[in-house]
């Protein structure tokens, strides 16, 4: 118990340095990408500058058609330069959500990563139950205090398990039909209990619980993954 309550959250921890990292690391790279496109972006006011410097080195353009072409670049120069400055908001805007999905998707990862995990240990120990109690009269079950209500049928198979249980015995799909209807085993079928069977796991509801409380056996049968000593029927 020690070791499984431990490894979580040693899991968790590490999981936690990942995401950190991972974040910092993201927001670093992102960070130097900005600052190299903002370098390497042209200045609004280049464009500007050239058509002032072709102003001043031909003063000598005097006539009305010369005028107005050195005007019509100026005004050019302006719109470029609004323009140019709509880029750098557009290009801040896409990376600042681009290190939003980023982040995103590296905390989903590794909170998916970490559920396996959790999930991987809990399959290799079965479920920790130190109570289970049956009540026939209002057709539930109780796992450590939790209430399961259940089927008339589907009580009637996990109180079939509890007893076989109890005797250290794994019982076949045609040994559970067999006790529940009354017949000999022999004259049942193997497919009516497995299909008790997967109803009362239908009706726990919890996949993970159904699966790991009721255990299949290969070639044997149908066993509880509970201790005997915490079984209780009423």
């Amino acid at each position: 118990m020690r070791a499984l309550t431990s490894s979580p959250s040693e899991s968790l921890r590490a999981g936690n340095r990942v995401v950190a990292g991972g974040i910092a690391a993201i927001v670093v790279i992102l960070l130097g990408t900005a600052v190299f496109l903002f370098l390497n972006l042209p200045d609004a006011n280049a464009f500007n500058a050239r058509v002032e410097r072709i102003f001043m080195e031909n003063d000598g353009l005097t006539t009305g058609a010369e005028i107005k072409l050195l005007e019509i670049l100026a005004q050019s120069g302006t719109a470029f330069s609004g323009v140019l400055a709509s880029y750098r908001v557009v290009i801040f805007v896409l990376l600042v959500f681009a290190t939003a999905l980023m982040v995103a998707a590296l905390v989903f990862l590794v909170t998916i990563i970490a559920l396996n995990r959790r999930i991987s240990a809990i399959q290799r120990s079965g479920i920790q139950v130190s109570s289970l109690l049956i009540s026939r009269e209002t057709n539930a079950v109780y796992i450590n205090d939790l209430e399961f209500k259940l089927t008339e049928a589907a009580i009637e198979t996990l109180s079939v398990l509890a007893e076989a249980r109890m005797d250290d015995d794994v019982m076949t799909g045609a040994q559970i039909e067999g006790v529940i209807s009354g017949r000999d085993s022999s004259d049942c079928e193997e497919a009516a209990g497995a299909t008790r069977v997967k109803r009362l796991r239908d009706a726990l509801g919890n996949q993970l619980v159904s699966e790991l409380l009721v255990k299949t056996i290969a070639r044997r049968g149908y066993v509880l993954a509970v201790g005997k000593d915490v079984i209780r029927m009423m």
